[in-house]
């Protein structure tokens, strides 16, 4: 059963517009960072989970948060505000130029999103993780339609 140009089209456009919503989100992620002293985050993530550590002390969620906020120190925090901002902001501008139709996004899209899932896979081979497992897939049908939406504006469209 043959995709039709339009289909695909829709996935890119949801595609694109997905991955913008995750770059606002990085965005206000990374400057929340920014003002959480890593003291404070883990005492709210202590008496978040309290409640489920009396229930059950083994629970694995629970104990991959405190974990990950036992480790939380000021140099990871700096890491994650410099990540997560300029994460978000390179694939702000790819999102609205890959939306406006700019022809210098999808190449910068197809080149900036080929080095994020290169970093995902790299990251994978020391921490595997379902949810990152997950999102480099994601990542690479989106790179996948941005190729064929450049291909097709290429072909369609004179250089602007």
């Amino acid at each position: 059963m043959a995709i039709s140009e339009r289909s695909v089209y829709a996935a890119f456009r949801v595609s694109v517009v997905l991955k913008g919503a995750n770059a606002l989100l990085e965005l206000a992620t990374g400057v929340a960072a920014t003002f959480v002293d890593p003291a404070m985050l883990r005492s709210l993530i202590a008496a978040l989970v309290h409640h489920e550590l009396i229930e059950d002390p083994n629970d694995p969620v629970v104990g991959a948060l405190m974990r990950a906020a036992e480790n939380y120190s000021v140099g990871e925090q700096r890491f994650a505000t410099y990540y997560l901002i300029s994460h978000g902001t390179l694939k702000l501008i790819v999102v609205a130029g890959l939306l406006g139709n700019r022809r210098w996004a999808y190449p910068a899209g197809l080149i900036i999103l080929g080095l994020f899932i290169l970093y995902q896979l790299y990251r994978m081979t020391y921490a595997p993780s379902l949810g990152l497992a997950l999102l480099t897939g994601f990542d690479f049908v989106v790179l996948w339609l941005i190729w064929h939406e450049y291909r097709r504006v290429r072909r369609h469209q004179p250089v602007g």
